[in-house]
Parts: structure tokens; sequence; C-alpha cells
């Protein structure tokens, strides 16, 4: 079973999210979520750069195709792991579920924001309940990660600063269904209630939910 791998990119796809990974001479067809393909992308990997993935392995006798599933971070790993024990969620459906960081994902699921988990790709209401209901409770820690900003050591390094906080967390609700005014009304609300999170992509989006399931109260 394969659970890590380093290598040269050969190839690199956003849609849909996928990389070939030369690595001892053999290509590894590696799936991307969209958050792991945009953190690529943000950090300037390209075709013909070295790559350091964390592997989820997934092959059945009805799928007898391996299936790999790549995560810069452990954390990003073992969240999709816990997802994909939620019935009727599979790892190509939870792969394609991570459109932004798993903080933010598990922020929805602990505050039990269904509404945001049904702007995930494939997620309708049903699968959303599903969701919460089985990894409400289990998914806190993952919520109080900065995504952007761990090492493999998980030391905490610096964040993007206000305007480009801003910026990505109207990307990140664009991404997610929102239409971009809807978006940035959203983000520009919080900021002027709580100017103490524009700096901060992760608190920013926390209050972008919180905001919104008061007002589904």
């Amino acid at each position: 079973m394969i659970s890590y791998i380093t290598g040269t990119i050969r190839s690199l796809t956003r849609e849909p999210g996928k990389a070939v990974v030369i690595a001892g001479g053999v290509g590894y067809e590696v799936s991307l979520p969209t958050y792991v393909y945009q953190s690529l992308s943000n950090d300037g990997i390209r075709e013909g750069s070295d790559v350091e993935l964390e592997i989820y392995y997934h092959v059945t006798d009805r799928q007898p195709k391996p299936m790999l599933v790549g995560f810069r971070h452990p954390s990003e790993k073992q969240f999709f792991e816990q997802l994909i024990q939620v019935e009727g969620i599979g790892p190509a459906k939870a792969a394609a579920a991570l459109v932004f960081p798993v903080s933010t994902i598990a922020s929805a699921i602990e505050t039990e924001d269904l509404a945001s988990l049904q702007r995930l790709p494939g997620i309708g209401s049903r699968a959303a309940q599903k969701i919460v209901a089985t990894l409400r409770g289990k998914v806190a820690a993952t919520a109080l990660l900065q995504d952007a900003g761990i090492t493999e050591q998980g030391q905490s390094v610096a964040v993007a600063p206000a305007s480009d906080a801003r910026g990505e967390a109207i990307e990140a609700l664009v991404t997610l269904g929102y239409r971009p005014t809807e978006a940035q009304d959203k983000v520009d609300d919080v900021i002027r209630r709580t100017p103490e999170v524009a700096d901060d992509l992760q608190d920013l989006m926390r209050e972008v939910f919180k905001a919104q399931v008061s007002t589904q109260d």
C-alpha cells in the first residue's frame, strides 16, 4: 500500500484535479482535491516541480483499479479518512467535496452549518445531515487548524496579510457556490463587525459561517 510519495510532477490538471508524479522511474496518477491543487498552485508548484504528498490508497473488489488521493499535510489526509466514514460518502465523493481547507469544513460541521456543507460539490441535504451526525464532536481539533500555515511538524508559520485574507475568503465562498457580490458582502460585513479577524483567513471564514448560522436561526 502507498501512503506517501515524493517525486517530480510530470503533468498537473485542475479539472479534474490530478497529477502524475514520477517516483523511482514510475509514474503514479494521483487525484487532487480542489483545495490541494490550489495550494500547490499558490506555492508555484507545477509540471517539473518536486512534490511531496501524503497518499490515501483505495482499492476494493468492486473497484480493483487503485485510487490514490494526494494531500499536502497529514491533517488533511486524516480529515479525509474521517469523512469517508460517513454513510454514502466514498473516496471519490469526499475528494470532490474538499474545495476548501479542511479546517473550514470542519468548522461548518462543528457549528452544524448545513447550508455551507450543502454548497460542497456532491453534498445534498441528507448527506450534510449525515456528516454532522457522524462527525460533530470528532473534528473540533481540525476546525482549529490553520491549514495554509502549518508545517509537517504542526508548527504555525506566518499567515497572509489582511488584504490577501479578504480576497481569499471571497474567492473561497465563490468556490463554495456563492455569487461574487454575495460573497463580498458577507466577508465585508464580518470585517466591519469584527475587524480583529480581518488578517486571518481561518478566523474570518469561521465568523462568516457563524453569521450564516445566526441568520438561519
